[in-house]
């Protein structure tokens, strides 16, 4: 199967929110406020600055989804891009989907100058994905992750954030 892979526009709004409610259910058993989470996508693609989607088709079928964000190192004079809101149709997965991403977004990064790396998080116990991401080259950073996260398992809607980061070419 030939999987294409391209950036996300508006119309794809609804089924990227769709693929992160699911992901959060599936990977943390957390349930996402449909509506919070539909307009955090929405910002995502009003303003480039703070992330990009690419969709991942099958005979133009959305079945995948990845989202970058960027870190600026200062130890490095660049950014790492961050891959985030993984997803896969369950029935589209071990069918190359991920990896198809994974090497666009890698081959995307690596033409850019500016960009030094890329970064992602996974659940300790997501032992499948822990052995995909090693297959496709990719290390433990021996770093933890820590956080204090204000908005999750809020019902309201979240306030927009100001926070970006340089914008990441299109």
């Amino acid at each position: 199967m030939n999987v294409e892979i391209r950036p996300a526009t508006h119309e794809d709004i609804a089924i990227l929110a769709e693929y992160n409610v699911a992901l959060a259910r599936e990977t943390e058993g957390k349930e996402l406020n449909l509506a919070v989470v539909t307009e955090g996508v929405r910002a995502v693609l009003d303003r480039p600055e703070l992330g990009r989607y690419f969709v991942a088709e099958l005979a133009g079928e959305p079945v995948g989804q990845l989202m970058i964000t960027c870190e600026w190192s200062d130890w490095r004079n660049a950014a790492f891009w961050w891959i985030q809101s993984v997803y896969v149709r369950p029935d589209r997965r071990q069918h190359g989907v991920f990896r198809s991403l994974f090497r666009h977004v890698e081959a995307t990064a690596r033409a850019l100058p500016g960009v030094c790396g890329i970064r992602l998080y996974v659940e300790r116990h997501n032992e499948a994905a822990i052995a995909t991401y090693r297959k496709l080259g990719m290390q433990p950073s021996g770093h933890t992750v820590f956080e204090i996260d204000w908005l999750l398992g809020e019902t309201q809607d979240a306030p927009g954030g100001r926070a970006s980061c340089p914008p990441l070419s299109r």
